[in-house]
C-alpha cells in the first residue's frame, strides 16, 4: 500500500519548498492499495505553527488565514493522528503496511525532518523511506520531461488528466490528482511496479569513509595525492558555533544522507575550529538539497552554505598514515579530542585519568597521541569510546587536572584525526626561511627618547582595537601624530595587552590629546588617557613599569623580562634585518584599511597600507615580548633588491654568514638576556646583544 502525501509551509510553495525555514501549516494525505486499486478515505489536517505570519505567496496559493491556523493543532499531535489514522484505513482495507509517496523530495526531506529535528522530536520509521512520485512517473514514462521539471500539474497534463485546481480544496486537488497518476501508471499498458524506494539515513555514520581509508593506503604506498573526490557532492558550511561536532552539523543537514564520515571540521593556524565544515553527500541531488539550507539556523546563529571542491574535502579529511587509518578503522565510535596533555603523559597516565567510568575502546590500542616529525609529544591526543554514555562521562573530565596542568576535553571526528596529524607531522624541525624582506621605509628608526612630554599612554583598549581602531579614535588629532607613532603593547603571548604608545608632535600636543580623550569610549569600552614622556615610554616598551609620581600613568601590569642593565635604550634602537627573517606567522595582526582623518597630511603613513602583502614586526625580535616599539612593516625583496639593500645598508647583514645563527629549544619562560649569555660564557657572541638574541 502507498500513503499519498501532500503538504505546504507557510511561506515558500513549489521548487523552494523548504528553502526559507518556514514551518509546515498543511498536510493532506490517503491511503492507496495498489493489488485491488482501492482507497481510504482522504484526509486533510492544519497544522498550527510557532509563526502564523504567512508570506503573500501562501496566502494566494492556499487560501488559508492566521486565524484559521490558530485553532489548528501543532505538529507533534497532528503527526499522532497521521499514525493513528493511516493505520485505521490499513485496518478497513485489510492491510498492514505501506510505504509513502509525495511528490518530489522536498516534503520529506526540506520539511518534516528538519522541522521535527528542531522541535526535538522523533519521526516514526515510515518517514525514512518514501516513493518520489516524480521520479517513479520518468521512469514509467521515459518520454516525460525530465524529473527536475516535473510537478503534479505537468504530469496530469502529460496523461490528459483534468488540471483545474479551483474544483477543490486546496491540497485535496493534489492528492487526488496524484493517485489517479499512480492509477495509471498501474493500468496494462504500463504495469508499473514500485519496487526502489527513496531512503533516508537514521543517524550520520561517524568514522573514516572508504575512500579516505583507501587515501591513506595511498599515501603509504606512493607518497602521493592525487587521489579525487567527486567535487558535485562536496558544500562548505560556514559560520558554525565553535564548539559545534560533526553530529551537530549532521542534524543541521537532517534529512539529506551524508557519506560515511563525510564532515570534516576545519581548524585554524593554531589547531582550533575555525567556523567551517566540508560535508561530502552521497550524491550530487543531495548536495543541491544542502545547498537550498543557505542561512538556515543552527541556534541563534545562521550558517552560510557554498559549493565546494572534492579537492578541498580530500585536503581536510584526507588521511596521513597507516597508523591514523589504524586508529579509525574501528567501526562506530565516539572520539574525544584531549588537549593540554603534560609532555610526559604517558597511555597509562590518561587511562587512569579517564577512569573506571569511561572505558577506552581496546584499552591502550584506542589512544592516538599526536607527534612532531621527530617525536616530540605535541600535548594532544585522540581517544575511542564504544557509546555515547562513556564518551559523556568522559567530557565530565573537561578541565580537571592530570599531573600540573588542566586537561581540555571536546567531541572530535575522524576528519579533524586526520587534519591535526597532516598539520603537526608536515611542520619542519627547523622552519625554512622565506623570501628575504627589506624594509619599506629606511633603517635605522629611532624611538623618541628624552624627558620631554611628548606622548601619550593609551590605557584599557579593547583587545580587538587595531591601530586604524586608534587613530579613528583620537579624531583630528591623528594630523599631530609623528609618522610611524603608534606602538601597540603585546604580552608574552604576543596579544594585544590593552595597552598603546603615541608619539605626538610637540608636548603641548600630546596634553591636548590627553584632555580631550581621556575616558572617551571605544566601541564598548572607556580608555584612559594620560600624558608621558618618551623615556618613560621606552621603559614599558623595554618591559619595565612606572611609578605613581606627578603625571606619570599607573604601572603597567607587564612581566618584565629585560635584565635592569637594558631597562631603556640609551642610543637610537634600529630593526634588525635578520629579524624581518623569523616572522611568526600566529603573531601577525591582520592588517585593515586605515580610516584617515581628513585632517591627516595625505602623506603621512602610521602603519603598512593593506595594498601590499606586509609583515608587522611586533613582537620577532628582543627584547620581546611585551615590547612592540615600532610600526614598520616589511615587504618581499624584488629579485636583485636585497643585494643592493645590502650594500647600502649600514646596519646587521640580513645572515652574516653560514652557521651564525642557532636556536635554542626548551628554554624556561622567565629566561632573560643575562642567562642565555651565561649558558654561552666561553663562546663569541655579537657585540650587538639587541640584533644577536630573538625571541621567538
Amino acid at each position: 500500500s502507498l500513503v499519498v502525501l501532500f503538504g505546504a509551509t507557510a511561506g515558500a510553495y513549489g521548487a523552494k519548498l523548504g528553502s526559507d525555514e518556514r514551518e509546515l501549516i498543511l498536510l493532506v494525505w490517503q491511503v492507496v492499495d495498489l493489488p485491488s486499486k482501492k482507497v481510504g478515505t482522504l484526509h486533510k489536517s492544519l497544522v498550527k505553527a510557532d509563526n502564523l505570519d504567512l508570506s503573500d505567496q501562501c496566502r494566494e496559493v492556499s487560501g488559508l488565514t492566521p486565524e484559521g491556523l490558530g485553532k489548528a493543532e501543532p505538529l507533534d499531535r497532528v503527526l499522532q493522528q497521521f499514525s493513528q489514522l493511516v493505520s485505521s484505513d490499513l485496518k478497513a482495507l485489510g492491510k498492514s503496511s505501506y510505504t509513502l509517496c509525495s511528490d518530489g523530495q522536498l516534503l520529506i526531506r526540506q520539511v518534516l525532518h528538519p522541522e521535527t529535528s528542531k522541535k526535538n522530536f522523533l519521526l516514526s520509521d515510515c518517514f525514512y523511506s518514501f516513493y518520489d512520485l516524480r521520479k517513479e512517473f520518468h521512469t514509467c514514462y521515459p518520454g516525460s520531461a525530465p524529473v527536475k521539471d516535473q510537478s503534479i500539474k505537468t504530469m496530469a497534463e502529460y496523461l490528459g488528466l483534468g488540471t483545474d485546481e479551483t474544483e477543490e480544496d486546496f491540497g485535496v486537488w493534489q492528492v487526488k490528482t496524484m493517485v489517479a497518476i499512480i492509477f495509471n501508471m498501474l493500468s496494462e499498458s504500463c504495469n508499473h511496479i514500485f519496487t526502489e524506494p527513496e531512503t533516508v539515513k537514521y543517524k550520520y555514520e561517524t568514522g573514516p569513509c572508504l575512500l579516505q581509508l583507501f587515501f591513506s593506503l595511498f599515501l603509504f604506498l606512493s607518497s602521493s595525492k592525487s587521489e579525487t573526490v567527486d567535487s558535485e557532492t562536496v558544500i562548505r558550511a560556514r559560520g558554525l558555533p565553535w564548539q559545534s561536532s560533526d553530529q551537530d552539523i549532521a542534524r543541521f543537514f537532517k534529512g539529506l544522507n551524508i557519506a560515511k564520515g563525510g564532515v570534516a571540521l576545519c581548524l585554524n593556524a593554531q589547531g582550533r575550529r575555525n567556523g567551517e565544515a566540508l560535508v561530502r553527500f552521497v550524491s550530487s541531488e543531495q548536495r543541491d538539497l544542502a545547498l537550498e539550507r543557505h542561512k538556515h539556523h543552527m541556534g541563534s546563529r545562521y550558517i552560510e552554505v557554498y559549493k565546494a571542491t572534492g579537492e578541498e574535502f580530500l585536503k581536510i579529511a584526507g588521511g596521513t598514515s597507516n597508523e591514523v587509518a589504524q586508529f579509525l578503522s574501528k567501526e562506530n565510535q565516539v572520539i574525544i579530542r584531549m588537549r593540554g596533555l603534560p609532555f610526559t603523559a604517558t597511555q597509562e597516565d590518561v587511562l587512569r585519568f579517564l577512569g573506571p567510568e569511561c572505558p577506552v575502546t581496546g584499552g591502550k590500542e584506542g589512544l592516538l597521541f599526536v607527534k612532531y616529525p621527530d617525536g616530540r609529544p605535541t600535548g594532544d591526543a585522540f581517544v575511542l569510546f564504544s557509546c555515547e554514555e562513556y564518551a559523556q562521562n568522559a567530557l565530565k573530565k573537561h578541565k580537571e587536572i592530570l599531573g600540573k596542568r588542566y586537561i581540555e576535553l571536546f567531541r572530535s571526528t575522524a576528519a579533524e584525526v586526520q587534519q591535526v596529524l597532516n598539520r603537526y607531522m608536515a611542520t619542519p624541525l627547523i622552519p625554512t626561511l622565506p623570501t628575504p624582506l627589506i624594509p619599506v621605509i629606511p633603517p635605522p628608526y629611532t624611538i623618541a627618547t628624552g624627558s620631554i612630554r611628548d606622548c601619550v599612554r593609551l590605557r584599557g583598549l579593547p583587545y580587538t582595537a587595531g591601530i586604524d581602531d586608534i587613530l579613528e579614535f583620537m579624531g583630528d588629532a591623528t594630523a599631530d601624530i609623528k609618522p610611524h607613532g603608534v606602538h601597540m603593547v603585546l604580552n608574552q603571548q604576543g596579544r594585544p595587552s590593552g595597552d598603546a604608545f603615541i608619539q605626538m608632535k610637540s608636548a603641548d600636543k600630546a596634553f591636548m590629546v590627553a584632555q580631550k580623550c581621556h575616558k572617551k569610549m571605544m566601541k564598548d569600552r572607556y580608555v584612559e588617557v594620560f600624558q608621558c614622556s618618551g623615556e618613560e615610554m621606552n621603559f614599558v616598551l623595554m618591559g619595565g613599569t612606572l611609578n605613581r609620581s606627578g603625571l606619570s600613568p599607573p604601572p603597567c601590569k607587564l612581566p618584565c623580562l629585560s635584565p635592569p642593565a637594558y631597562a631603556a635604550f640609551q642610543t637610537a634602537a634600529m630593526i634588525p634585518a635578520e629579524a624581518a627573517l623569523y616572522q611568526p606567522q600566529a603573531l601577525l595582526p591582520t592588517t585593515r584599511t586605515p580610516q584617515a582623518s581628513a585632517a591627516a597630511p595625505p602623506a603621512v603613513t602610521y602603519y603598512p597600507a593593506q595594498a601590499a602583502q606586509l609583515y608587522m614586526n611586533y613582537t620577532a625580535y628582543y627584547p620581546s615580548p611585551p615590547v612592540s616599539p615600532t610600526t614598520v612593516g616589511y615587504i618581499a625583496a624584488p629579485p636583485g633588491a636585497v643585494a643592493a639593500a645590502a650594500a647600502t645598508a649600514t646596519h646587521t647583514p640580513l645572515l652574516p654568514q653560514p652557521g651564525a645563527l642557532v636556536r635554542m629549544q626548551g628554554l624556561p619562560y622567565n629566561t632573560g638576556m643575562k642567562e642565555i649569555l651565561s649558558f654561552f660564557q666561553g663562546y663569541q657572541v655579537s657585540m650587538q646583544p639587541l640584533s644577536s638574541i630573538l625571541y621567538l
